[in-house]
């Protein structure tokens, strides 16, 4: 189904100038909408390659890591009256085709976040770790770190709220705000390709996924998100 003509492509980048010029390419081919790609201190030529490709390029002066460039431009689309929007990887994994069967939960008013899922990718250590941490929060999504996801625009004022600026990543801690808020999230199947290029963010390395493991775990028992609020009016 086609995107709503309020709906804004978001792209957290760092030294992907391999992939991401293909990818704002495609998107905007496909989907006709604007595609901003939030450069996150790159010391190569993303921004450069983004641009050229027809995206608008948020630079970040300080890195801030995945979860900090997607909210960059959550805020920037809220000033920019955008009422939803759609947040896709800059590696090359995440099929833009998909972002139709993204949008069409928050279309019929289904959900307020829709997370693309391909579980299928995972190794085995990370089904451990989304087998740990669905244990720890009683969430009951399948693919926890997906970054291919929509937002409508309750979700998008909670999400650039400073309340979520404490966070590091985009999984768990997102989805407990989103939950204690009375947010709605729903999964659907789409099809994701291998990385090509580097590594994963979170999971390159055994002090990395300590520390992810570490800090997402004190979150958990913190109990962010625990107490349930009625759902939000529908926007």
């Amino acid at each position: 189904m086609p995107l709503s003509r309020n709906t804004l492509v978001l792209i957290p980048a760092h030294n992907e100038q391999a992939t991401v010029g293909a990818i704002v390419d495609q998107v905007r081919r496909l989907w006709h909408c604007p595609v901003v790609v939030i450069d996150d201190c790159s010391s190569d030529a993303t921004a450069l390659v983004a641009r050229h490709a027809g995206a608008t390029v948020l630079p970040l002066t300080l890195q801030l890591g995945a979860w900090g460039a997607i909210q960059t431009g959550l805020r920037y689309a809220l000033r920019q009256g955008y009422r939803t929007a759609v947040t896709l990887d800059a590696d090359g994994q995440h099929e833009p085709e998909d972002m139709g069967t993204l949008f069409q939960p928050l279309a019929v008013g289904a959900a307020d976040v829709v997370i693309g899922a391909f579980p299928e990718r995972a190794s085995r250590a990370r089904q451990f770790a989304w087998a740990y941490f669905r244990w720890l929060t009683g969430l009951k999504l399948e693919d926890i770190t997906s970054g291919f996801r929509a937002y409508n625009h309750a979700a998008m004022s909670v999400l650039a709220s400073r309340e979520a600026s404490l966070l590091d990543y985009q999984d768990v801690g997102v989805l407990l705000i989103l939950r204690r808020k009375g947010l709605r999230t729903v999964e659907v199947p789409v099809a994701m390709q291998p990385r090509t290029l580097g590594a994963s963010k979170v999971f390159r390395s055994w002090w990395v996924v300590g520390k992810y493991m570490l800090q997402t775990s004190l979150l958990c028992i913190a109990r962010v998100g625990y107490n349930h609020l009625p759902p939000a009016d529908e926007d």
